[in-house]
């Protein structure tokens, strides 16, 4: 019989070791299964820091898990995207005995990074493979953030199989799992080595621009070689759609064939970054140097427009992430470790139709638009605007850094983003700002770095679905995850690849 303890707590000096003494002490023997199951730090009283703990045992082993039943006759089934939702889909599915095909316009993850390097570097951009488009997602350089608002059962699930292909294991109980944009990057490859042995096949630099319908059915899918340019057709039985939130084209095609959408509302800001020691003593004092680097989560109704910090990166940069010429989109990145001198966030005003207007791409037309504004404030070659915070709120342009230098490494221009941005985002941000300082110090200081813009914060429309998980216009079609609008980052993303599958699984059964 498995036993639970929870709020056990230990000084922050103090060894995980001494975990398993408490188990085994109640156990009065030792124990053949023992498994912290969460970790959370309290730093309500900066002067008594501890880490709190729940911790699972039991005298036996634990039993493992039973096997998957499978498919004997599996359909053709194609899974358009290699991010969260499109690759845990493809994993289940290999489970459950199909042999899916992954459609992935990017490239596969090892090229990817060479391509991205150059884009920071050079500013050449790939219109196919870049921080938005190619294996694993826009997540794979966004620092493989873990943790989700959504109580879905099968989080725990994603969890377990990232930690499965070689991602920490403390994913698996921390608060705020992370795995680092650097170790996600091999547990990727993991993952591939395993769909690629298992039966399952990768089509990279490959675009899913087109389908055919029989009986009101999806019978076959168009692929264009983004090399080559040459476009063929590949039989299908049923297609899982999961584009990610920047598959705008994909958006447009999906449109033109008939397949129904709706508009969704969103939100656009800037990234704003300071010193990492500075949040970390803000948030932990004295003894920062003992813990990993700090996070924080804010939301303001100090104006009307709610506004909220998103993706926060501590100790790491931010990241040029454009997927589309001559505009300019931020993101916040940090490895592992998180060691990095700055520490970043997204600081977020919602917006609604009446900011950009009714139609169903009208939103996504307006994200375009901010872009191709920021790429002209930033002098062009992809260099982003920056202002320091104090000049924001006094609205004047900066001429020169504070004691916090701006990390975005395709270079940057100073620009009043106080004109670039609508005025209900700028009026919101400089409202909230030093409403977030008021409940961590130092946040609304003068030398604080705005980085404009970010404005892929979420997916402008979602592909409509059944209850089934089906398109309502075209049978065969399962939209799926953050780009058809039904999850919001890595973990929920995942979660409904999942789903996904089972439901394919109990179709063809």
């Amino acid at each position: 019989m498995i036993k639970r303890l929870d709020n056990i707590k230990l000084n922050i000096t103090e060894s995980e070791d001494k975990l398993l003494k408490i188990a085994e002490k109640n156990l009065g023997c030792k124990a053949g299964f023992f498994k912290i199951i969460k970790k959370s730090l309290d730093a309500r009283d900066k002067n008594n820091l501890f880490w709190l703990y729940s911790v699972a045992f039991s005298r036996e082993a634990e039993t493992p898990k039973m096997p998957l039943e499978k498919l004997k006759n599996p359909p053709a089934v194609a899974v358009v995207g290699s991010g969260p939702a499109g690759l845990f889909c493809a994993l289940r599915l290999i489970e459950r005995g199909f042999a899916p095909i992954i459609i992935e316009r990017g490239e596969k993850v090892e090229n990817r990074r060479e391509t991205i390097n150059e884009f920071f570097e050079k500013g050449r951009l790939k219109l196919n493979s870049n921080v938005q488009f190619g294996e694993g997602g826009a997540g794979t350089f966004s620092d493989g953030k873990l943790n989700t608002q959504t109580r879905d059962g099968l989080n725990k699930e994603v969890l377990e199989t990232f930690f499965k292909f070689g991602a920490p294991e403390e994913i698996l109980y921390l608060n705020k799992p992370h795995i680092g944009s650097d170790k996600l990057f091999c547990t990727l490859q993991n993952m591939r080595k395993f769909v690629e042995e298992n039966g399952g096949k990768y089509l990279f630099n490959t675009l899913f621009c087109g389908f055919e319908r029989k009986n009101g059915a999806i019978s076959s899918i168009l692929l264009k070689d983004c090399v080559t340019g040459t476009i063929n057709a590949l039989k299908v039985d049923c297609v899982v759609l999961a584009p990610g939130h920047s598959s705008r084209d994909t958006f447009i095609m999906l449109a033109e064939n008939g397949v129904q959408m709706q508009a969704r509302n969103f939100a656009v800001g800037v990234r704003i970054e300071h010193l990492s020691k500075n949040i970390n003593f803000a948030q932990y004092g004295e003894k920062y140097a003992l813990l990993p680097a700090a996070d924080y989560k804010f939301v303001s109704h100090a104006h009307e427009r709610t506004a909220f910090t998103f993706c926060m990166c501590p100790g790491g940069v931010v990241i040029p992430s454009s997927s589309e010429e001559g505009g300019v989109v931020t993101n916040g990145m940090s490895n592992y470790a998180r060691d990095g001198a700055n520490s970043n966030s997204a600081v977020m005003v919602q917006l609604n139709p009446s900011d950009y207007g009714e139609g169903l791409f009208d939103g996504m037309n307006f994200q375009k638009r901010l872009e191709r504004k920021a790429f002209e404030y930033g002098g062009g070659g992809y260099k982003a605007p920056v202002q320091l915070f104090g000049d924001f709120l006094k609205g004047v342009n900066s001429c020169g850094f504070g004691e916090v230098f701006a990390t975005y490494s395709a270079g940057t221009a100073f620009a009043p983003l106080n004109e670039l941005l609508p005025a209900p985002v700028t009026q919101a941000l400089r409202a909230a700002i030093p409403d977030f300082g008021r409940k961590l110090k130092g946040f609304n200081c003068p030398d604080a770095v705005l980085t404009g813009v970010e404005t892929r914060f979420s997916s402008p429309l979602r592909i409509m679905r059944d209850e089934n998980c089906e398109s309502v216009s075209v049978k065969g079609l399962y939209p799926c995850g953050e780009g058809s609008g039904y999850s919001g980052g890595i973990t929920s993303s995942a979660a409904d690849g999942l789903k996904i599958a089972e439901i394919l699984f109990k179709k063809f059964y």
